[in-house]
């Protein structure tokens, strides 16, 4: 009898693909039904966002930031104002940091409820994505209400914010947060115990801290894994240093655990942000900084906790009214880098589980 062999084939998932959300392509190598290999392929959304940043003004570059990574363009805001402070030793009023930690940790919020929908949905449950545009919509609600957008902010500015928020907006931030405190037992009821949802991610995709580490992953997905680091606690930036919180640490590095964080992490943003709303003092929202200031030259780099781990910038100044270089480094490449040592040895449905549950956004990889 003839002996039975089984030959490996590619298949292509992506970049089209509704799971991979947005155009990244991977070429997977199947035996079987079994995934053997990955290899990620980028550069289809690619912009040129750095280069297009050394040819603007510092005060032109921040619109230009909102596009690296639209889903918390907050942090992008963010991190650009603060290297550019920092380059031109700019102090920033007490009140314009208040509310830039209100507005970075609402967009955080917001960032994890889109999560939370989108994974679910992924994995064919639909009620989660719905919950979770609900609640993200009153956050979109407070951002349009203070800057008049609702995706890309142009709200932090170099040496402050955009504009003061308006009288209503704190009670509405009260009631926006008190909902979302709680609707958290109905996101947890809906998938925590869910039979299908543990199986689909209990023991999956499991990321080695290590691994982790030397791949440069951070944020959420490291942290799920047991690495209990955050920016804003152990390099302190802006104020945060004046809260009381706590980074979320889950230890077993699978999906689950990478979903389990996000809402662990709305918890302490929540936190966060009702000492803001109560601590926030009065005074001035903007330094005084010419649209055209020339920073001395120089070198800086700045970085910040974003919603996907460390958000970071290099800029490079030769004392002109334009930054010389502009260098962005986003979390969701590191992560992507590190999936083909961790994803394999799965099926196709985990992969989706996997990808969606590192939480990575294109326009941040390719920039």
């Amino acid at each position: 009898m003839p002996e039975l062999r089984t030959e490996e084939f590619q298949v292509n998932m992506g970049p089209h693909h509704p799971a991979t959300h947005g155009v990244c392509r991977m070429i997977l190598t199947m035996d079987g039904e079994k995934i053997v290999k990955i290899e990620p392929v980028i550069g289809y959304l690619h912009r040129a966002l750095e280069k297009i940043c050394e040819n603007r003004t510092y005060a032109q570059c921040i619109p230009v930031t909102d596009r690296f990574e639209y889903v918390t363009a907050m942090s992008c805001n963010q991190v650009f104002a603060m290297a550019a402070e920092r380059l031109a030793g700019i102090e920033v009023p007490e009140r314009a940091e208040y509310l830039r930690v209100i507005m970075l940790e609402l967009n955080r919020i917001a960032s994890h409820l889109i999560f939370y929908g989108v994974t679910a949905m992924d994995l064919g449950a639909l009620t989660p994505f719905l919950y979770g545009l609900r609640e993200r919509e009153a956050i979109i609600d407070l951002f349009e209400m203070t800057c008049g957008q609702r995706l890309t902010y142009n709200y932090i500015r170099v040496g402050g914010v955009a504009k003061d928020i308006p009288k209503e907006f704190i009670p509405k931030c009260h009631e926006a947060i008190d909902v979302i405190t709680e609707k958290m037992s109905d996101y947890e009821g809906l998938l925590n115990e869910n039979p299908i949802w543990l199986v689909r991610t209990k023991g999956i995709g499991v990321m080695p801290a290590k691994l982790g580490i030397d791949y440069g992953v951070s944020g959420p997905v490291l942290r799920a894994s047991g690495v209990d680091y955050d920016i804003r606690r152990d390099d302190p930036y802006s104020i945060y240093d004046k809260f009381d919180w706590k980074p979320a640490v889950h230890q077993n590095g699978d999906c689950f655990d990478r979903y389990l964080i996000r809402l662990d992490e709305i918890k302490q943003s929540i936190k966060i942000i009702k000492q803001a709303l109560e601590g926030l003092p009065e005074g001035d929202i903007k330094a005084k900084v010419s649209p055209n200031f020339k920073p001395p030259a120089g070198e800086v780099y700045a970085r910040v906790e974003n919603s996907r781990g460390e958000l970071g910038i290099y800029i490079q100044s030769d004392g002109g009214k334009k930054p010389l270089r502009v260098k962005m480094r986003g979390g969701s490449y590191c992560q992507l880098q590190a999936l083909p040592y961790f994803g394999t040895n799965c099926f196709i449905a985990d992969l989706v589980a996997i990808f969606a549950t590192l939480d990575i956004i294109l326009p941040e990889v390719d920039r």
